[in-house]
């Protein structure tokens, strides 16, 4: 670790020993990267390993519903500006993945870790965080996730009085309400395309009242802060006034968002603007997401969405029709069982595009792309899908482990 002393004990240091040893065996057998068994085991031999390997690094953690893993790594990239960074970059974001990620890095300064909503309260007490960047909240995993108002008043009461910086998302009154119980709070005006989940004020239940891009509580007077940092257009102003340029390779509007809280994240830390930005250029994909693969002969766009809000996104960033869409979901336990959440995406968005429908839910989708209006074939499989593809670069959406199958198959 970083700094003189080290924070291990004999116990901690088998158990990290032997969280890697079964992580190594995991991915010999070929079930992944062994990440979560190996982490499991390390906190079964020393359930106090992830505030130990903690404790001598800046923790940044990163939490949302949406775009949770690629502002982990743009943050993470901007950071390396100021010294050796680790993360769970693969997005294990669970405390079993979070101290698998950590116990890999003896030599790191910084610990920029990505955290699943359910778990960021808990985590923040293990890791004593310097800062804590929260995105936005929407519903996601409709079986078994807490409702949007639930979580939020978890991160609220988990948050009040940390000693972090909490970088908040402005425009979502749902992270607003969360971050409100801090001391520290930066204001970033990051935006929010999805608004369904946050017509009712998470402080009274009053009706929300929408302006432009303002919002405030007629009944209580909860409103949106004054933010010091805001994205705008292809610019990030930071609270000096000062614009500065956003070149990312990563498409969409999401993506500048990420990359404004990102810089206001890395200005905590002494990384100006500029350069954070600059180190941001490098991340071409997250995991996967955003790459264009061959297969078949064919350009595939893989892109990831899970839920609402990352439909309405992603829908933003296809190519413009006639380009061929592929749709693919499935309804296994990563993904929550319950696809009711399909009938709040606005499919009539994709009108004009051929549409082609795979993955274990593909009739749900077929039923509601129906009433939707939309043209779409089912297909069995990607293969078949791609070779009844008309010209032009294949956009494919899927949900999560849809989105691990496409990846498996079309060698990603």
């Amino acid at each position: 670790m970083a700094g003189n002393s080290d924070p291990l004990t004999p116990r901690a240091k088998i158990a990290v020993t032997a969280g890697k040893a079964v992580a190594a065996a995991s991915r010999a057998a070929g079930r992944g990267s062994g990440s979560v068994i190996g982490g499991r085991v390390a906190l079964k031999l020393d359930p106090d390993l992830l505030a130990r390997l903690a404790q001598n690094l800046d923790v940044i953690l990163v939490s949302a519903t949406n775009g949770k893993t690629t502002t982990t790594r743009l943050i993470a990239e901007a950071l390396r500006a100021a010294g050796p960074v680790v993360s769970n970059a693969l997005g294990a974001n669970m405390p079993a993945g979070i101290t698998s990620a950590l116990a890999g890095g003896s030599d790191a300064k910084y610990g920029v870790i990505e955290v699943d909503e359910k778990y960021l309260a808990g985590v923040a007490r293990d890791t004593a965080p310097k800062c804590i960047a929260l995105l936005n909240l929407s519903r996601d995993q409709l079986d078994r996730a807490a409702e949007t108002r639930m979580l939020a008043e978890n991160w609220r009461e988990g948050l009040a009085g940390s000693k972090a910086v909490v970088v908040a998302n402005a425009d979502d009154p749902l992270v607003v309400w969360a971050a409100s119980s801090s001391p520290n709070v930066v204001w970033v005006a990051a935006g929010q395309m999805w608004k369904d989940d946050a017509w009712s004020c998470p402080s009274c239940g009053g009706v929300m009242q929408r302006p432009g891009d303002d919002w405030f509580c007629g009944e209580c007077g909860f409103r949106r802060p004054q933010p010091s940092w805001a994205l705008s257009g292809d610019h990030v102003l930071d609270p000096h006034g000062s614009a500065w340029p956003i070149h990312l390779q990563l498409p969409g509007r999401a993506n500048k968002a990420n990359a404004a809280s990102s810089a206001a994240v890395a200005a905590v830390f002494g990384v100006p603007p500029q350069v954070a930005l600059e180190r941001m250029y490098q991340v071409q994909a997250v995991a996967g997401r955003y790459d264009v693969v061959q297969f078949q002969g064919r350009d595939l766009r893989l892109l990831l969405a899970k839920n609402p809000a990352g439909w309405l996104e992603t829908f933003s960033l296809i190519d413009p029709a006639p380009a061929p869409v592929i749709l693919s979901v499935n309804a296994r336990g990563a993904d929550g069982t319950d696809t009711s959440w399909l009938w709040d995406v606005d499919y009539t968005r994709l009108t004009g595009h051929p549409i082609f429908v795979i993955g274990d839910r593909k009739l749900d989708l077929a039923v509601r792309l129906e009433v939707a209006n939309q043209h779409f074939q089912v297909c069995d499989t990607v293969d078949q899908a791609v070779q009844q593809c008309p010209p032009g670069r294949i956009e494919v959406i899927a949900n999560y482990t849809a989105f691990q199958d496409l990846r498996r198959r079309v060698g990603n």
